[in-house]
């Protein structure tokens, strides 16, 4: 990826930060689900909050159901993506429509991304709201992604996506650990001992950091520049912060908050990462937290404004991680 642009060296991840980096909020955003907000000709673009049943809340994503016109333009998808301005577009470049399968790459307003999770989610919703929900497949940079899509009465579409196998490790003290948190502003103590640093993966790299109290997490003011260079280095997609819920007794369920810094797509902040979250599912399992079949309800945006629901489901016995939302147009706004 290029160098991002925007945000200053030192931005403060709040819901302020979010509307002046490069990912507009609602009130913000492009106008309307059906309009072509690119200039390549015969690209329309939707726009959908993914993780939400508000357009307000959630994480905005931009769709296109038929990128055929630029499939084989790494150039101009990059430029659609940084004209829509969210931390990233989702393009369908081939189809079966007979067997449901899509060729579907991701771009930030910088570079290409191999698997984004809010954008799949965005992707599934808009094509069960255009031909009825059921099964889908994803061909993907990181692999196939099978998503289910369901109708929830009068809500909105809820889709689930089954990651690729998933693996985490031990952060690396000196190389990995130490210069974060530097960047961040954290030290050691702000760790929660039980949640130890691990890099996760899960399409995508994110090293995963807990909090030892919800006020940590919620007091995120870090160094955008020195962040950025740390997970370049280290070819991380986010940091995801994480802040366990006091336990309510039960083994099959968890309940954590989130946050994803994310400048390497020249943005501030993720209010809701579905890709991060799979890769979390791997890191419990890989700890041993998860004794038999486990939903982990997963709070994000919330400190930004945007709030989101992801829910994860994992299994002892499956490295593949289940990730699960619903998702709504963001109407026109006058804009």
């Amino acid at each position: 990826m290029t160098a991002p642009t925007g945000p200053t060296a030192s931005a403060t991840t709040s819901a302020t930060a979010f509307a002046t980096s490069t990912t507009p909020t609602a009130s913000t955003a492009p106008t309307t689900p059906n309009a072509s907000t690119a200039a390549t000709p015969d690209v329309d673009v939707l726009h959908y909050s993914a993780f939400t049943t508000r357009p307000d809340g959630g994480n905005p994503a931009g769709v296109v159901l038929d990128a055929a016109a630029v499939a084989d333009d790494d150039a101009a998808m990059t430029a659609i993506a940084a004209r829509v301005g969210y931390s990233e577009t989702a393009f369908i470049t081939e189809r079966d429509e007979t067997a449901r399968r899509y060729r579907l790459r991701y771009f930030s307003p910088l570079a290409e991304v191999a698997f984004c999770g809010h954008a799949t989610i965005a992707t599934a919703v808009a094509l069960a709201e255009r031909d009825g929900p059921g099964e889908l497949v994803f061909d993907t940079a990181s692999g196939e992604i099978r998503v289910a899509t369901t109708a929830d009465g009068d809500g909105p579409p809820r889709a689930t996506l089954t990651s690729v196998p998933t693996r985490s490790r031990p952060a690396d003290p000196d190389t990995e650990l130490e210069p974060t948190l530097a960047a961040l502003g954290w030290s050691a103590d702000d760790l929660d001992p039980a949640l130890p640093p691990h890099v996760a993966f899960a399409g995508n790299d994110h090293l995963v950091l807990a909090a030892a109290t919800r006020e940590r997490l919620a007091d995120l003011d870090y160094d955008f520049d020195a962040l950025d260079a740390v997970m370049r280095r280290r070819g991380w997609t986010t940091v995801h912060l994480v802040w366990r819920e006091p336990a309510d007794g039960s083994a099959e369920s968890m309940a954590f908050h989130a946050r994803d810094p994310f400048p390497v797509g020249g943005v501030v902040e993720d209010p809701a990462t579905g890709a991060a979250a799979a890769a979390f599912g791997g890191y419990l399992r890989v700890l041993g937290l998860v004794g038999g079949r486990t939903r982990i309800r997963i709070r994000q945006g919330e400190d930004m404004g945007r709030p989101s629901d992801l829910l994860l489901d994992i299994t002892p016995d499956d490295p593949r991680a289940r990730v699960s939302g619903q998702a709504v147009p963001i109407p026109r706004n006058g804009r």
